[in-house]
């Protein structure tokens, strides 16, 4: 899968992928991100790819004509086209996991400044946005889109890593623990020490339940869930205590 990222600052785009899983992804060929710097597009003298907005305003506009030519320069029939912008669609999971399945080249285009010539948008196919925040430009959101994306491609890390990451199944993950089993008072849950896989998987199922009805409601789907953690989602709403209770020894 492709990347191409047009940016004001490409080496803030470089230093990130030279790191961690997205340097192995790129190592292992499974994902190939191009990085275009945006004011090698412009005819102005120094560079310049922004001015001033027609009928005033404070702040400088990113121009239409940079933007274009470098999508131009590097479009192609299969390519998606992102403009990282705060007016656009909230990104999330799910279009994350949806756009590696429908997409093969995506043009991520980092906003910045102000804003941009509103006939960008003519050139764009989706607006997205990280969340209701502004940033000093596009480049983190870029980043965001990229990440979250080369995880969900096929063998960059493997299934059950991600099987039960946040908000895969519309659930929260599970609290995890490791060394030392005793932490200034604070213990491993003991099921968590047991070996036994059943009774391990039950304890997890259930608090992705109520790690996700404590801290993001909005996003359970009841329909998704198994038997118990439908009998601990109602004892929740009724706001019943918990108490862990393991299945028989085989």
């Amino acid at each position: 899968m492709k990347f191409s990222i047009i940016t004001l600052f490409p080496k803030t785009i470089q230093a990130y992928i030279e790191e961690s899983i997205i340097k192995k992804a790129l190592e292992r060929n499974l994902l190939e991100v191009e990085i275009i710097d945006l004011r090698d597009y412009t005819t102005l003298k120094q560079n310049q790819v922004d001015e001033y907005q027609f009928g005033g305003g404070k702040g400088m506009v990113l121009m239409v004509e940079p933007i274009v030519k470098s999508i131009e320069a590097i479009k192609t029939k299969n390519s998606w086209i992102i403009l990282t912008t705060p007016q656009g669609k909230t990104w999330n999971q799910n279009l994350a996991k949806q756009s590696v399945q429908d997409h093969d080249h995506i043009i991520i285009i980092c906003g910045h400044y102000e804003g941009y010539d509103e006939r960008v948008l003519e050139y764009v196919d989706q607006e997205i946005s990280i969340g209701d925040y502004v940033l000093t430009g596009g480049e983190i959101p870029a980043l965001v889109i990229l990440d979250s994306m080369t995880r969900s491609i096929p063998d960059v890390i493997k299934k059950e890593s991600f099987a039960n990451d946040s908000f895969e199944n519309d659930l929260l993950d599970y609290p995890v623990y490791t060394k030392p089993v005793d932490f200034r008072g604070s213990k491993v849950p003991d099921v968590l020490l047991s070996g036994h896989h059943a009774n391990i998987q039950k304890f997890r199922d259930e608090q992705q339940v109520i790690n996700t009805w404590n801290k993001r409601p909005d996003l359970i789907n009841e329909s998704k869930l198994n038997k118990n953690q439908k009998a601990i989602l109602n004892k929740l709403k009724k706001g019943e205590s918990y108490e862990y209770k393991t299945n028989k020894s085989n």
